[in-house]
């Protein structure tokens, strides 16, 4: 649950794209209800989500759920903030900005202490390279390639269409939660970006689909 939609449907697809199964919702009220229809595994709240903020509705999770993994997201970084985020049950605390890459070491953690274990992935064999999702990073002998979080996005979901057509609506919606002129010029950006890092093999190549998307050429 997420006080900014764009931020909170763009962190849920990205957890997606690690291979994690997520619900959203824009804010407590309709967060609280979620949890009493469904079963999760962890929950991750938002301290300042509307209508029921992220201490009070951790502490109705509770109620529900005492063993419920939770994570608090935050822009505040006050000590007392990270006491009452204890205090109400959390079992981490984040505040933002922060890597998302943390984010998923710490989701990783929290589950493995509760007895759930993520399959193994790693390294995925990609021409020359070794990639590394968890690590945003390609590897070829000795060269380590460090990768930014929405090229590691863009390069998973290229993946998972490998020599198929990625549709570029997909990609905009699951990475950047919105489809519009200026976040088609920044996936271009990023794309022109990922073409350049994985230059290194030449037969490793982004095609651009006049129309349709992008498709990712691996031998």
């Amino acid at each position: 649950m997420e006080d900014e939609e764009n931020f909170g449907l763009v962190l849920k697809n990205y957890l997606e794209l690690s291979d994690y199964f997520v619900d959203w919702a824009p804010d407590g009220d309709v967060g609280y209800a979620k949890f009493k229809s469904n079963k999760y595994d962890l929950g991750i709240l938002d301290v300042m989500m509307p209508l029921r903020d992220g201490f009070t509705l951790a502490k109705d999770i509770r109620k529900l759920d005492s063993n419920l993994p939770l994570i608090f997201l935050t822009a505040r970084g006050e000590k007392q903030d990270h006491i009452k985020g204890y205090q109400a049950g959390g079992d981490d605390y984040l505040k933002k900005p922060f890597d998302t890459e943390v984010l998923l070491l710490k989701i990783e953690a929290i589950l493995g202490r509760k007895g759930f274990r993520m399959p193994k992935k790693e390294p995925v064999s990609m021409g020359v390279f070794d990639y590394f999702p968890s690590k945003r990073e390609l590897v070829h002998n000795d060269k380590t390639i460090k990768l930014s979080p929405k090229e590691s996005a863009l390069l998973e979901l290229f993946h998972h269409h490998i020599n198929k057509v990625t549709p570029r609506s997909e990609a905009l919606q699951k990475i950047w939660g919105t489809e519009d002129y200026f976040t088609t010029r920044s996936m271009d950006v990023y794309v022109t970006k990922l073409r350049k890092k994985l230059s290194l093999d030449s037969e490793l190549t982004i095609e651009n689909v006049h129309g349709r998307g992008y498709i990712l050429h691996v031998p």
